[in-house]
């Protein structure tokens, strides 16, 4: 693939909106996640399975893991697509659900796997500031390693659902309004964007 700008790549730092009021914490309250599981994405434009793998990123798994059965990313919608580099997604459609885990920020996993087509690595907004927001590298983008993005899993089904999403809205819709007011506000000014209709835990 082409060379991704240093602009986009910064992009990835600085194009998530967070309301971060506490320093990062751990999952010391809640029982770490299986060392491999699966989860299907039932997305607008067709299955997607993808394999976590906890010994990748453990803190970034457990929190995905208890996300994923607290039903977070249902009707999440995926916001920001830059085509041939990511496709994000990770706030909410709710926006009381949206609150109630912004002050739930990771510390950072250390860098073990690369940051190629079809892997799934948090967006950050800095050191140790991982939240819900996560991207799909629709490329090799391995530039991020040495950034401190560090892969969780990857997609081993539907990656041709993923490149289907529609990226007619680029990264127009602005994250701290879709934290304000939800599905509400994409429904309105972004009625195409493609969305998960819903996340679960399944058996390979």
């Amino acid at each position: 693939m082409n060379r991704i700008s240093l602009t986009v790549a910064r992009a990835l730092f600085f194009g998530i909106a967070l309301t971060i009021a506490g320093s990062a914490v751990g999952q010391a309250a809640d029982p770490p996640a299986p060392e491999q599981f699966f989860v299907k994405l039932e997305t607008s434009k067709g299955p997607v399975v993808i394999e976590c793998n906890r010994s990748w990123s453990p803190i970034g798994v457990d929190h995905f893991y208890k996300a994923v059965k607290d039903g977070f990313y249902n009707e999440a919608r995926f916001f920001r697509v830059v085509p041939g580099f990511i496709v994000q997604f990770g706030i909410a459609g709710d926006p009381k659900v949206q609150a109630a885990w912004d002050g739930d920020v990771l510390k950072d996993d250390p860098v073990t796997q690369k940051n190629v087509r079809g892997t799934l690595t948090y967006a950050t907004a800095g050191a140790n500031t991982r939240t819900t927001q996560l991207f799909v590298n629709l490329g090799d983008n391995t530039f991020l390693d040495s950034q401190g993005f560090s892969p969780f899993a990857k997609v081993v089904s539907g990656m041709d659902a993923i490149d289907k999403i529609t990226a007619e809205y680029g990264e127009k819709p602005r994250q701290d309004f879709i934290e304000q007011m939800g599905n509400r506000y994409l429904s309105e000014y972004f009625p195409n964007l493609d969305y998960i209709k819903s996340a679960q835990i399944v058996e390979k």
